[in-house]
C-alpha cells in the first residue's frame, strides 16, 4: 500500500487520518467531522488499515477491546465455576477425582471433572484463555501505541487552521500580539510547567505527554503478571500441596519430586490455662473444654541421596531439624513447610485378648496394627489368631450382607478373625466392631475381648514453593505505577498561531477539560490572546 503524502509535503503512513505534521484531514470522512476524534491524533492503526491476510485477520481479532473484554468475562465466569464444587486439592486424597466428583454431586460432579474445573488453574483450556488474554494486551498495545508514538513525535508546532479549528477548545479573533505580549504568555504558560516550542509566530504549549502511556504501561504490568501466573503451571515453579504426617512416620514431600522427606518426630498442642493464663479467652475457657494456644510439629528434614536413581530404594540423609508452628514455617531450598492443622489421637493400635468364654482364661494377647495389620497372629501352644477381614472406617452391611468401609483410615475399626486352638483347629469365625460382636456361622467357644487402644496425632502441613511471586511483585507494582500515571496527570496541550491580524488558539487534553480550560484562562486571562470557547456546547 502506498503512503499518504499531504500538502505540507509530509509522508504520512497509510491509513493515516490526520496529517502526522500539520494537522490537515487526509479522509473525506475527516474533512466533514464537526470535530476532529482524537484518541490516537488519527495515526495510522493497523488494525484499520490492513484487512486481507489471516494474519491481517488474526491481528485485527485480538486488537479489538471488544474480544479482550469478552475473554475477561469468560476467564471471570470459568473461575466462578470453579468455586462451586471443591478444587482436588480440598477433596479426599484417597478417591480418585472422577469417582469422588460423581458419587458425590453426581452428573453435575461428572460434567464438572470432565471439563476441568476440578483442577481449574491448571486446565488446559484455562491456560489458553489467560494466553489469549496476554496475546490480546499485546496486540491491542502495539496497534495503538506505535502509531501514537509516531504521531506526537512528529507533529509540528504551526498546526494548519483547519485542524485547530476542529478542536473542541477554539478560538479566534483579530488582534496582532506584540513581542512583550508574546513574551509574557510564554512566561505565564512556562510558570504551569508547560513544554514551549515556538516557531514563525506559532506556539505549542505542552505538558504531561507521559501520562497518555499509563494505559500501555498498565498492560505491560498485566502481561507480566499475566505470564507469571502461568509459569505456575510449570513443574518446578510452584507448590502448593498438603502434607498429612503421623507421630513418628517419614514421608517423601510432595512437590519435591522425591527428593525430601520429613519426619514428625513429635506433635505438641498446648492450650490455654486458666491458671496460668487468667485474663485470656476467659468467657471460652469457661465454656469449652480448651482453647488452643499453640500447635507445632517438631520435625526433621532428610534428603534422599538415591533421588533419580530409577528403582533405587530411598536412601535418607538429615539436613537439618527444627520446629513448624502457626505462622513460624519450617523454610528449605526454596520450600516453606506450614502448620496447617491437626488431627488428634488417631487409632493407632487395638489390643485383643483371645479368651475362652465359660472359663474367662485368657491364652493371649494381639496387637493389631491398624495401618499395617498382619495376616497371622501366633500365640503360641496352638493357638493363633487369623485375620481375614479387616475393615478400617466401618460403615455397616451393604445389601449383600457384606461389611463396607467408608475410606482407608482406622476411623472405626472392624475386623472378621478366625480363633485357632487346640479344641478347635479348623477355626472359629467372629465379627468384631466397637461395641459390636458377632457370630456369623455359628456360636463360639472363644471371643476376641477388648483390651486397650493407642493413639497418636496427625500433623497437617502446608507445602509451599513459589518462585512466581517476584514476577507477580513487578507486573503488580508496574500495573499500579500505570494507574498512577494515567489516573493523575493528563496530557494537555495549546496551539496559538498569529495569522497576519489574526489570532487562532486551541487546546486539547485526553481527559479533565474543565481543569484545562481553567488553567489556561488563568494564564491567558492578563493578555489580549482570546479565551477559549467549548465548540461542544455550541
Amino acid at each position: 500500500m502506498e503512503k499518504v503524502k499531504c500538502e505540507c509535503g509530509h509522508v504520512n503512513p497509510h491509513g493515516t487520518i490526520l496529517c502526522e505534521s500539520c494537522g490537515r484531514a487526509l479522509t473525506e470522512e475527516a474533512k466533514q467531522e464537526k470535530l476532529h476524534d482524537m484518541r490516537y491524533e488519527g495515526s495510522a492503526r493497523r488494525s484499520q488499515t490492513y484487512q486481507k491476510t489471516i494474519v491481517d485477520k488474526v491481528w485485527n481479532f485480538f486488537s479489538s477491546v471488544k474480544v479482550g473484554v469478552w475473554l475477561i468475562v469468560l476467564t471471570l465466569v470459568a473461575s466462578s465455576i470453579g468455586t462451586i464444587f471443591p478444587q482436588k486439592l480440598f477433596i479426599p486424597q484417597n478417591i480418585p477425582p472422577e469417582q469422588y466428583y460423581e458419587d458425590v454431586y453426581g452428573f453435575a460432579g461428572k460434567l464438572y471433572y470432565m471439563f476441568g474445573f476440578y483442577d481449574l488453574y491448571n486446565s488446559a483450556w484455562f491456560i489458553a484463555l489467560i494466553a489469549s488474554i496476554g496475546v490480546s494486551l499485546v496486540i491491542c498495545s502495539l496497534d495503538r501505541v506505535i502509531p501514537l508514538y509516531r504521531a506526537l513525535k512528529n507533529q509540528r508546532v504551526a498546526r494548519h487552521v483547519s485542524f485547530m479549528n476542529k478542536q473542541r477548545f477554539f478560538t479566534k479573533q483579530e488582534v496582532k500580539l506584540s513581542e512583550e505580549e508574546w513574551s509574557d504568555v510564554k512566561k505565564q504558560l512556562a510558570s504551569k510547567r508547560y513544554k514551549l516550542r515556538e516557531e514563525e509566530g506559532s506556539l505549542l504549549a505542552e505538558k504531561n505527554r507521559f501520562s497518555r502511556w499509563g494505559p500501555y504501561v498498565n498492560h505491560i504490568g498485566l502481561i507480566i503478571f499475566l505470564f507469571g501466573a502461568m509459569l505456575r503451571s510449570v513443574d518446578g515453579m510452584y507448590v502448593d500441596e498438603t502434607l498429612f504426617v503421623r507421630e513418628g512416620a517419614t514421608l517423601e514431600i510432595p512437590g519435591t519430586n522425591g527428593e525430601y522427606y520429613l519426619k514428625n518426630e513429635k506433635f505438641i498442642v498446648e492450650n490455654y490455662d486458666k491458671d496460668k493464663d487468667p485474663e485470656v479467652f476467659n468467657q471460652a475457657l469457661e465454656k469449652a473444654n480448651g482453647v488452643v494456644k499453640t500447635y507445632q510439629t517438631n520435625a526433621v528434614l532428610y534428603r534422599d541421596e538415591n533421588q533419580g536413581l530409577p528403582g533405587a530404594e530411598p536412601q535418607l540423609t538429615k539436613v537439618k531439624s527444627g520446629e513448624i508452628r502457626v505462622n513460624e514455617p519450617f523454610k528449605f531450598d526454596n520450600y516453606a513447610l506450614y502448620q496447617d492443622s491437626f488431627t488428634k489421637d488417631e487409632l493407632k493400635a487395638m489390643e485383643f485378648g483371645l479368651t475362652n468364654k465359660a472359663t474367662q482364661e485368657e491364652v493371649g494377647k494381639v496387637k493389631i496394627d491398624l495401618l499395617k495389620p498382619k495376616d497371622v497372629y501366633d500365640l503360641g501352644n496352638g493357638y493363633k489368631v487369623e485375620l481375614i477381614g479387616y475393615f478400617p472406617d466401618y460403615a455397616g452391611f451393604s445389601e449383600e450382607g457384606e461389611p463396607t468401609t467408608k475410606s482407608p483410615n482406622p476411623n472405626n475399626p472392624a475386623f472378621f478373625f478366625k480363633m485357632i486352638s487346640p479344641e478347635h483347629p479348623k477355626g472359629e469365625i467372629s465379627f468384631v466392631a466397637i461395641r459390636k460382636t458377632l457370630e456369623p456361622v455359628g456360636e463360639t467357644e472363644y471371643k476376641m475381648e477388648f483390651k486397650g487402644i493407642e493413639t497418636r496425632n496427625i500433623s497437617v502441613l502446608t507445602v509451599r514453593k513459589d518462585l512466581t511471586l517476584w514476577i507477580l511483585a513487578v507486573g503488580g507494582a508496574i500495573f499500579m505505577i500505570g494507574v498512577v500515571q494515567g489516573a493523575y496527570w493528563n496530557h494537555r496541550r495549546l496551539w496559538i498561531r498569529q495569522i497576519d491580524n489574526e489570532v487562532y488558539v486551541a487546546a486539547h487534553t485526553n481527559k479533565n477539560w474543565h481543569g484545562l480550560k481553567r488553567e489556561i484562562d488563568a494564564a491567558i486571562g492578563s493578555t489580549r490572546v482570546p479565551m477559549l470557547e467549548d465548540q461542544q456546547k455550541s
